[in-house]
Order: C-alpha cells, then structure tokens, then sequence
C-alpha cells in the first residue's frame, strides 16, 4: 500500500463521516480536517486519478471498490495502533485516535505493520 500520508487522511476521513452522515460532503471533510475547500477538490481529484473515490464527488464522495479495500487495509492498521495508544499508553481516545492517524502517516508501512503484529502478539497472550 503506497498512499501519500494527505491521501490516507483524507481516506479515513470519507470512512468516519460516512459512518455518520448519509452522504459525504466536500464541505463536511474540510470541516472535518480542517482544510480549505480548494484542498479538499484537489485531493478528491487525486483521489479519484487513482481510482479510490468515484469521478463525480461534488454531490457526494463515495468510495469506490479499490477505495474500500484501501480503506480497510488503513484501518487494520489504524486499529492495532490506536489500540496501542489508548490501552498499553492510556491516551484518550480522543487523542489516541489523531496520535494513531499521525502515527500511520508519519511512519513507513513497516514500521506500521511491525507495531501492529507487537500489539496482536501482546493482546493474544493475555487472553490466553
């Protein structure tokens, strides 16, 4: 998975709003981001150049298949990592979720991949 760290932003913000808002909105993901307007059409160009959201996002944003697997391998990671923030560092959640966000971002895949198989190894030994 090689994604800027704007364009996996972006990704998990599509996913989050989407949870809660019928239809995604550029205006709801500026807000969300806090991005101006002009940023957010720039990115959802780039998103829907490489195939992630669908070409026509001024009504709505909506994934596409690719976009939706990306989104779930972001979040597979995202998960074990902000499970690391918030119960083996005790951040809230609050702030677990943008240090995890930031973490993703930030740091090679590897390095992603390698704390999230700490964190299941970890969590599998004290159920056991």
């Amino acid at each position: 998975m090689k994604h800027c760290a704007g364009q996996i932003k972006y990704l998990i913000a599509i996913k989050e709003l989407s949870e809660t808002d019928e239809y995604v909105k550029c205006v709801s993901i500026s807000r969300y981001l806090d991005v101006s307007r002009p940023s957010v059409s720039k990115m959802l160009r780039c998103l829907a150049n490489s195939g992630l959201v669908y070409e026509d996002f001024c009504n709505s944003v909506v994934l596409t298949p690719e976009g939706e697997k990306t989104v779930a391998e972001i979040f597979s990671t995202y998960n074990e990592v902000y499970t690391f923030f918030h119960k083996f560092l005790k951040l809230t959640p609050e702030d677990a979720h943008s240090q995890a966000i930031t973490f993703i971002t930030a740091f090679p895949h590897d390095t992603c991949e390698r704390l999230k198989h700490i964190v299941k190894r970890t969590i599998k030994k004290k159920s056991e």
